[in-house]
């Protein structure tokens, strides 16, 4: 996926690799089709840190701060977003990365009430919200986080005009 900078020059590239457990993101000049900066950002282990690196191949390019700024702000954005559950308490963050590793981030119906009734033997109920968003992408009553609710009528009117 790509986001061009404003000005057109400049782009970010992002994409996940599976084998790495970590989201690329890479700043091109669009010029001269030439990547610049790669900013590696784990999302399943907590002892690895985000880091940045800097292509030293080519010649010398300077990049004006306010793309250097952009680019570190989507990078900021992806660190807060895929490594947020890493900022909860230490005992939670071990189960988390437990439960990620022996279901892969993925588990069915019938498997998920199981492991609710593990995890709910584990994890305090005001955590478990937390840890089942971060282990499952899931809600306490089996839902997705994406799942929508359908509207609820105003007033408990029901279906009357």
């Amino acid at each position: 996926m790509a986001f061009p900078h404003p000005d057109g020059d400049y782009t970010i590239t992002a994409m996940y690799s599976v084998p790495d457990d970590a989201w690329y993101l890479e700043l091109d000049i669009v010029a001269g089709q030439r990547r610049l900066v790669t900013a590696v950002v784990p999302d399943e282990d907590p002892a690895r840190e985000p880091t940045v690196c800097f292509d030293s191949r080519g010649p010398h390019v300077d990049v004006p701060f306010e793309v250097m700024r952009w680019f570190m702000d989507q990078v900021e954005e992806e660190i807060r977003t895929s490594r947020a559950w890493m900022r909860l308490r230490p005992e939670l963050v071990e189960i988390i990365y437990q439960l990620r590793q022996e279901h892969m981030g993925a588990i069915d119906d019938d498997t998920f009430r199981h492991v609710l009734a593990e995890v709910r033997a584990t994890v305090s109920e005001a955590d478990l919200p937390a840890v089942l968003e971060a282990a499952f992408g899931r809600n306490p009553d089996g839902t997705t986080m994406d799942h929508l609710q359908a509207p609820q009528p105003a007033d408990s009117q029901g279906d009357k005009p």
